[in-house]
């Protein structure tokens, strides 16, 4: 078994094809959630685990920029996460994704480490360089310095979880052997998801990530960038493969025989059309797929999104 499979690395994985689901699940088109759109999250996402939906993806979104139009989730991601693994049992709880630079690795690995023992091993960590600039100053961080320092960060964390009272020097601080972390994770260490680039090769990707997310992709291009994943895969550790998620935008129209529209990351389309859509990504080989429902008509209820989502769409997978 790998060091890093938890029990949320198991539940996205380990029996094939699986479909998440990003925060907030709101129709609303608004850049900042309401209150009201917030208080529902844990019941919706108790309903979406009923539903088959097998994972819940947390974002991180510091600072809210009106140039981006999307304040994200609100509130902090490791809050929420705690609240929600309170109120659900066996969903797998994901970042998507924890901006490493603008984080000090000692408490993204406390703070994961504890989500990780409270919820039952079900947190996996996805991990990006972050895309926003005005955040950068806020935190006294030079942007251009991300990719290294996201490298130097993914290193802290895979020795701060996985040595007792570790010996480390790094830009964040030292540790001369006599400073343990506590709590360890469930397992050897938390399974990492690198989102994008990350400023990294993808040579160093599949050699030190646990998986791979991605975005929107036709199926022909998705088809060439698996082949090239999964030959690295190979070619860096000696493991046939590692996983590959995809990000999928969801515009859910009424009609189920609507056509596909582009939007950003995904599309606007009818049901009939978003099931062979799925069937044909799980076919080329994606491993997981993460919808964020991006409904354009704010009259639509979420729940009934989901529930159609999964009928219409899971159901046949």
């Amino acid at each position: 078994m790998r060091p890093y499979a938890n029990e949320g690395y198991r539940r996205l994985f380990d029996d094939g094809f699986s479909v998440g689901l990003f925060f907030p699940i709101t129709t609303a088109s608004d850049p900042i959630p309401s209150f009201e759109d917030l208080e529902r999250q844990v019941e919706l996402a108790s309903e979406a685990s009923d539903l088959g939906f097998d994972a819940l993806w947390f974002r991180d979104v510091p600072l809210y920029s009106p140039r981006f139009n999307d304040a994200g989730q609100v509130y902090d991601p490791w809050v929420f996460l705690t609240h929600v693994a309170a109120n659900t049992d066996d969903v797998a709880l994901v970042t998507g994704s924890i901006i490493l630079p603008l984080r000090h690795p000692l408490h993204v690995a406390k703070a994961a480490a504890s989500v990780d023992r409270l919820s039952g091993g079900r947190l996996v960590l996805g991990v990006a360089t972050g895309d926003r600039p005005s955040e950068f100053p806020a935190f006294d961080i030079d942007e251009d310095a991300r990719g290294e320092l996201f490298r130097e960060h993914v290193g802290v964390l895979r020795t701060l979880w996985s040595e007792d009272y570790p010996e480390l020097d790094s830009s964040f601080g030292t540790l001369d052997g006599s400073l343990d972390l506590v709590p360890k994770p469930t397992t050897e260490t938390l399974p990492l998801l690198v989102t994008g680039r990350a400023r990294q090769s993808l040579e160093w990707i599949a050699e030190h990530g646990d998986g791979w997310v991605y975005y929107q992709h036709t199926l022909e291009d998705l088809e060439d960038q698996l082949g090239t994943w999964r030959e690295l895969v190979r070619e860096t550790t000696g493991e046939e493969s590692k996983p590959y998620v995809q990000v999928l935008h969801v515009d859910l129209k009424e009609d189920p025989s609507a056509e596909p529209e582009p939007i950003h990351q995904g599309y606007a389309a009818g049901s009939e059309w978003f099931r062979e859509h799925v069937r044909g990504l799980r076919d080329a080989g994606v491993d997981h797929v993460m919808i964020n429902i991006r409904q354009t008509d704010d009259d639509r209820d979420p729940r009934g999104v989901l529930e159609e989502f999964s009928d219409e769409v899971l159901a046949e997978l």
